[in-house]
């Protein structure tokens, strides 16, 4: 093992070619509270790799605040947290009451009402793709997919789900030169500080969803738009457009930038464990259960970020009230004291408490139901109907230390 004194995962080199998992394992082995340095202007984080510690963070709400931000490493100052604030960045109370505006149409009931349109849709979107035979499993089936239930539920037509994608693309990638307008550490950023991501793809995404509200404002829609602007709260205090703003953006983030990446890890995986694949072809009826294995090694998000909201500690270290606390959900899934050989690949594993949708505390993730679903039915029509899949050129990943994502794949499929 080498030090760790230097290591900082606020270098985004480290993520370039593939997750560091090497750095996460020597972290939790050796500096499992980790102190990682940052450029001016901010003043560094701690970061937590091992499974346990990060439950104990995202449960603490009352010592591990999300107001302050929670989706990158920058450090707010209080217009920009009034500005970007979110379900995300909220914490008590208002974070109940928004997140229950939206909770009931997540539900594992509510989203099994999807299953019919969701085979009708795999099996098109498969079709597509396996006609070209050769093709990018990233633009023709693991990006569409997603994006296109998140436009049934949005209620907007299928003309605007490629503009949607992009928008998620520009913002989630706003560290990756391919993918953002402005750089989120350019000096140009300033102008977007304001935003989330410091993207004007942002804007664009408030801009767009406004325009959908007010269409739908006192009408008597079911699709989601329609819920958040006719309902109130719980707690009685009415959406402002800022919360609605950021409501929608939520929606079209992380409706489909997860689970297309999920997605695509995942069928990445199984390629590299043919033994797995072809397990899963005879015994279709485990899909279920590997959908938690491919959640757990894909880990779509690397990490969130808390706050100290006062002096404590986590394993006998230090924290100080304002610090940064960052849990590195990826590392956490393959921490081996919760995970047997925690890099193999086991579709039979069980149990498989993975943190890729976090682990219990109020912010785990809402559309869970949702994104299993989907890669259940993907799955489950896609490998009856493939005899190989090779991949044919070099897979293109997302420079980013937040989003563990894959932006090409290209692959050759030989059909049954």
């Amino acid at each position: 093992m080498t030090s760790m004194t230097n290591v900082t995962l606020a270098d985004l080199d480290l993520f370039e070619q593939a997750p560091p998992w090497q750095v996460f394992d020597e972290l939790r082995a050796q500096a499992p509270v980790h102190w990682d340095e940052e450029e001016a202007p901010n003043h560094g984080f701690w970061s937590l790799t091992g499974y346990h510690d990060i439950v104990h963070v995202l449960r603490d709400t009352e010592t591990f605040s999300s107001e302050k931000g929670t989706v990158n490493l920058e450090e707010l100052d209080a217009d920009q947290i009034e500005a970007r604030k979110s379900m995300l960045e909220t914490d008590g109370v208002r974070h109940r009451a928004l997140r229950r505006l939206m909770q009931g149409e997540f539900t594992p009931k509510a989203v099994a009402g999807y299953e019919t349109f969701l085979r009708g849709l795999t099996a098109t979107t498969l079709d597509q793709a396996f006609a070209l035979g050769e093709f990018d499993f990233v633009a023709e089936v693991a990006a569409d997919f997603p994006i296109r239930v998140l436009a049934r539920m949005l209620d907007v037509p299928d003309a605007d789900i490629h503009q949607l994608i992009d928008w998620g693309n520009r913002m989630v990638g706003n560290t990756d030169p391919e993918h953002a307008d402005v750089l989120a550490d350019s000096e140009e950023s300033e102008k977007y500080r304001l935003l989330p991501f410091r993207s004007p793809a942002a804007q664009e995404v408030f801009d767009y969803g406004r325009a959908l509200a007010d269409r739908r404002r006192g009408r008597s829609g079911v699709d989601l738009v329609s819920r958040l602007v006719n309902q109130e709260p719980m707690d009685g205090i009415p959406l402002s457009e800022r919360d609605f703003n950021s409501y929608f953006l939520l929606l079209v983030v992380a409706g489909n930038e997860t689970t297309r990446h999920t997605i695509t890890h995942s069928m990445n995986y199984l390629m590299q464990n043919p033994d797995q694949l072809e397990l899963l072809q005879e015994r279709p009826e485990l899909i279920p259960w590997a959908v938690e294995e491919f959640l757990r090694l894909a880990s779509p998000v690397y990490h969130f970020r808390r706050t100290a909201t006062r002096d404590t500690e986590i394993r006998g270290q230090a924290i100080k009230q304002g610090d940064k606390v960052v849990t590195w959900f990826a590392a956490g899934n393959r921490d081996p004291q919760v995970f047997d050989d925690p890099y193999r690949m086991d579709v039979t594993r069980n149990p498989n408490e993975h943190m890729a949708f976090g682990r219990g505390g109020p912010h785990m993730c809402m559309g869970n139901a949702l994104a299993r679903l989907e890669i259940k039915i993907m799955f489950e029509d896609l490998l009856p109907r493939i005899t190989s899949v090779q991949q044919m050129g070099e897979v293109s990943r997302l420079r980013s230390n937040f989003v563990n994502g894959i932006k090409r794949f290209p692959v050759k499929v030989e059909l049954k």
